[in-house]
């Protein structure tokens, strides 16, 4: 008989399902996957039009677009809780990047989802596509060029193997370049119409782009679509060629409307948007002189979870863009060290009065590295120059909140607090980001100390808005100026209703 409590289990544990959710211009996709082997296994995907960017008026989404989304994400939301997915990454494009009140959307998405919209600038979404279609190529040394043609926005990526090197997200779209079809009517001028803005918008950056790859790969519905298309005409047996593409371009011109578009293989959900993004993609084959093209499965969504999977296993791409930025403005990595350790002390002591997050925690310990980056520019009010340098960098790896939490943070670690800077922050956030700020100034009101011969242990206790520091008996009698520092220190919080108590 076999003794069941002294037997070995070697049923192979199961990870978690990890999930990402896009929120595209044209589609909303999800992808719910399994990491296995350090690779990810898609278990199911997702889809739906949306149009989000059709409903784009002015700057602001309209209410019936807004409510097509969240019944979308609802529908994704019961799928997530019926799978148990434990982990959950969201992120928005370019019809979230230029709504006014984007807001509107994101509050309700985020309360029903339970996770943030991450809304991520346009070379950040070209990094994230090229890195879910690396994952699907042969791993070689042969330069590519990524190219994905979503609902409101154009990635372009040149890259080797898993690192891309050249970015770029340019504003012409499938759904946003319907403007050219003017009552969805389709003729020569119309095509000609939009085929000219997609490629006057491409030579902006057609020198970057000349001669510095080997091979060209795309993504996107969009492209996956015209590839079908050409190869039930027979145009094509696999990929998309410049010849196909001319063929294509007269067949189209056959129809009268957009909603007359009807080829075998094309899904009617695609048809509306068929006729803008062939003249996109004609354009792209002109401009940057390709002659042909494969297609991947690998988009924005899988690049999500593979970026998710470089976090969960510690080797997060923003700590290669924060290391970049130390050394791009020559930080003093010895100072802002001791202010790190500061803050992390600080941080470990009020984490749960405060109810902070781990995400607050890594936030704080960025900032702490980069607070005084605008020293480069001048002396006099660096904390401007440094908030300046961050809000307006390309920051691999943040979205555009993450980005903007990052800056203030900067802006409010010395003098007095700009408050309008948290205006624009969520309730929840802005007091957040505001007990961050108090973190930060502490832990650089005590680095002097720290510099000359050793921070002592301290104590730091906190209720709502008032903060006690306790230092050693006579300590501070002993170090004069930290006492007129943190006194100092005191008037600035008050100004914000933040009561400093020390002894």
């Amino acid at each position: 008989m076999t003794d069941t409590n002294n037997s070995i289990d070697l049923t192979p544990e199961i990870s978690p399902l990890m999930a990402a959710i896009d929120i595209g211009s044209n589609s909303f996709h999800m992808v719910i996957a399994r990491l296995e082997q350090e690779e990810i296994r898609p278990i199911e995907r997702l889809g739906e039009k949306v149009q989000l960017a059709a409903g784009l008026v002015a700057g602001k989404l309209q209410d019936d677009a807004i409510q097509r989304g969240l019944e979308c994400l609802r529908c994704f939301k019961q799928r997530l809780d019926e799978a148990q997915v434990s982990v959950i990454r969201v992120v928005g494009t370019n019809a979230l990047r230029s709504a006014h009140n984007r807001n509107d959307f994101i509050v309700p998405a985020e309360e029903m989802l339970g996770v943030p919209v991450e809304v991520i600038a346009g070379r950040e979404e070209a990094r994230l596509v090229y890195l879910g279609v690396a994952h699907t190529q042969a791993d070689d040394e042969e330069a590519r060029l990524v190219i994905d043609i979503g609902g409101g926005s154009t990635e372009l990526i040149v890259g080797r193997r898993f690192e891309a090197n050249i970015t770029e997200s340019l504003h012409m779209g499938c759904v946003s370049y319907l403007r050219y079809f003017e009552n969805g009517i389709i003729n020569k001028q119309h095509f000609l119409n939009a085929y000219h803005a997609a490629y006057l918008e491409l030579l902006n950056i057609r020198s970057d782009y000349h001669n510095q790859w080997q091979n060209c790969v795309g993504s996107s519905g969009t492209l996956l679509a015209i590839e079908q298309v050409l190869v039930n005409l027979g145009y094509s047996q696999i990929g998309i060629h410049r010849d196909g593409l001319k063929k294509l371009q007269k067949k189209i011109l056959k129809f009268d409307h957009i909603d007359d578009v009807d080829f075998e293989g094309l899904k009617p959900t695609r048809r509306q948007v068929f006729c803008s993004g062939v003249a996109i993609t004609k354009a792209l084959f002109d401009a940057l002189d390709i002659d042909q093209m494969r297609l991947s499965d690998g988009a924005l969504r899988e690049g999500v979870l593979y970026d998710l999977q470089g976090r969960l296993s510690h080797e997060d791409v923003r700590e290669r863009t924060v290391a970049a930025l130390e050394k791009r403005y020559d930080a003093d990595l010895d100072l802002s060290g001791k202010v790190v350790n500061t803050v992390a002390d600080i941080f470990r002591q009020v984490e749960g009065p405060w109810q902070l997050r781990e995400s607050d925690f890594g936030l704080l310990q960025w900032a702490a590295r980069l607070h005084e980056i605008g020293l480069t520019v001048s002396h006099s009010q660096f904390q401007k120059h440094g908030e300046y340098l961050i809000r307006h960098s390309d920051l691999a790896g943040f979205s555009r909140h993450q980005q903007e939490l990052l800056a203030i943070l900067v802006r409010s670690h010395r003098r007095k607090f700009s408050l309008e800077l948290f205006e624009s922050l969520s309730k929840i956030e802005r007091e957040h980001c505001l007990k961050c700020a108090v973190i930060l100034r502490l832990a650089i009101v005590l680095r002097y100390t720290e510099t000359v011969d050793g921070l002592p242990p301290f104590n730091l206790s906190v209720a709502k808005k008032t903060l006690e520091i306790a230092m050693p008996e006579g300590w501070l009698e002993q170090h004069p100026l930290t006492g007129l520092d943190l006194e100092s220190e005191k008037n600035y919080l008050q100004a914000i209703d933040y009561q400093l108590n020390v002894r």
